[in-house]
């Protein structure tokens, strides 16, 4: 009796994305005479393959990290980089074939993302013919991929938001680029339909191992990512890893920790909420533990009670000999009998 082998081979590992390196980046802005630091020595690592969110308020220099990145800007100062290829050298067509084959782009407006006279199929063949490798195949399976290949022969105006948004990725990621760019993707669309959009790229991510950098002020996408990076006054701030573990009874447990960005001098930001709740200003007391450095207060110019008019301790003089009434806990004289 013959029998037929019909086992599937082992699906390949996707190709790697990749890697975006953020060195000292600085990008000022001049108009009338101001000139306005949007960028600050930022600081960006995001390995290939990774998927990871850009949070920040506006005006904090997200959205100007993402234009560098997608070459529609140069840095002022600084290095960076992106699958290899260097972002403040890159000119003319170097950056016209890094736009088309190393990088793919979402708009937040979804009418920024589709041609409004050609089919969802054809706005995803557009990036391909230019390119000189339109496939049609290639074109449905993507469709496939994300969902929406019955949009196929839809016009931008017969579908809905989320699923403009979809057949976008679709068309960003047409050219097989290293890494795919997202600005605010879910912006102008509603809860339900901003889960299903995050969770088409996780696929993108996955299925295709391109890397990921969104953009987003939506607090919901740091859930949909395995790394949030926070962007404050041009730098970067805080991070929050994601990251699954089983514990002893087989339960899965989703661990989330926050962790602040030290740049390669030793600097830091800390959290708005830590500085507020303890008073900090201006300079802090800071002590190196075995496992740990301590951050104070600094109360060197806090007033004492004799400078608010208060009487001086019963026996104490003005000549400077309570000065150890005023010394720091830790430097006041032990009582007599306590040595």
């Amino acid at each position: 009796m013959t029998t037929t082998d019909t086992t599937t081979p082992a699906a390949e590992a996707p190709p790697r994305g990749g890697e975006i390196v953020c060195e000292d980046v600085v990008r000022i802005f001049s108009a009338d005479g101001i000139e306005v630091q949007a960028l600050q020595g930022l600081n960006l690592h995001v390995a290939a393959g990774d998927l990871v969110a850009i949070v920040g308020a506006s005006g904090s220099g997200k959205s100007t990290l993402l234009t560098i990145l997608s070459g529609l800007d140069t840095p002022t100062a600084g290095k960076a980089s992106v699958a290899g290829t260097d972002l403040l050298t890159m000119r003319g067509r170097a950056r016209v074939n890094y736009q088309r084959h190393t990088v793919g782009f979402v708009w937040q407006q979804t009418s920024r993302n589709l041609l409004p006279y050609l089919t969802a199929l054809e706005n995803v063949c557009l990036p391909m013919s230019l390119a000189g490798t339109a496939s049609v195949p290639h074109a449905e399976h993507l469709l496939r991929l994300l969902g929406v290949e019955h949009c196929r022969d839809r016009k931008p105006t017969e579908m809905s938001g989320g699923e403009q948004q979809r057949v976008a990725i679709a068309v960003a990621v047409a050219n097989s680029p290293k890494v795919l760019l997202a600005d605010e993707p879910t912006g102008e669309l509603d809860e339900a339909t901003s889960v299903e959009v995050l969770e088409t790229m996780r696929a993108v991510n996955a299925e295709l191992g391109v890397t990921v950098l969104i953009v987003t002020h939506d607090p919901t996408v740091s859930e949909h990512v395995r790394r949030t990076v926070q962007i404050r006054d041009g730098r970067t701030s805080t991070e929050v890893l994601r990251r699954r573990e089983t514990d002893e009874h087989g339960q899965e447990q989703h661990i989330a920790e926050e962790f602040a960005v030290l740049d390669k001098v030793g600097r830091m930001q800390l959290p708005h909420d830590f500085v507020d709740a303890l008073e900090l200003k201006q300079r802090v007391r800071l002590a190196l533990e075995p496992d740990h450095v301590g951050v104070w207060r600094d109360t060197t110019d806090d007033p004492k009670p004799t400078d608010q008019g208060e009487a001086a301790p019963s026996g104490a003089s003005n000549d400077g000999s309570d000065d150890a009434n005023r010394a720091e806990p830790s430097e006041r004289p032990e009582p007599e009998g306590t040595r």
